[in-house]
């Protein structure tokens, strides 16, 4: 019953993901994990094309094995929370308590993905 629209999810985050790959303020990875998990309770198929990916593929097996993040990535992340916070600051002039609340999500975040691990090479 819940196969279709797991499915259907699965597809969108996807898509998703692969318009994030193509455009620079869009996120990528956080979709295709999405696309995995939904694809891995209605298509094995879909699924193992996924975790299959030449691009994509071995990113989002070592986050469903362990939850690691390579350095790159960690590095990409800090840095556009870095950008989008300045961009925001020069673009928006945020009242002070805004720019406070924005930055502290933005380094609960940082925190986050720089304490995941990292893949472990075999």
């Amino acid at each position: 019953m819940t196969r279709i629209p797991y499915f259907c999810l699965g597809c969108l985050m996807l898509a998703l993901g692969f318009i994030g790959a193509l455009l620079p303020l869009m996120p990528t990875t956080i979709f295709l994990i999405l696309a995995a998990w939904f694809f891995a309770r209605s298509s094995p198929r879909a699924e193992n094309w996924l975790l299959s990916h030449r691009q994509f593929g071995a990113t989002l097996r070592a986050w469903q094995e362990s939850g690691a993040i390579s350095r790159s990535a960690k590095l990409m992340a800090c840095t556009g929370m870095t950008t989008g916070f300045v961009l925001f600051w020069i673009g928006a002039h945020p009242q002070p308590w805004l720019a406070a609340g924005v930055a502290a999500m933005l380094v609960a975040s940082a925190f986050y993905v720089l304490s995941r691990p990292s893949p472990s090479r075999s």
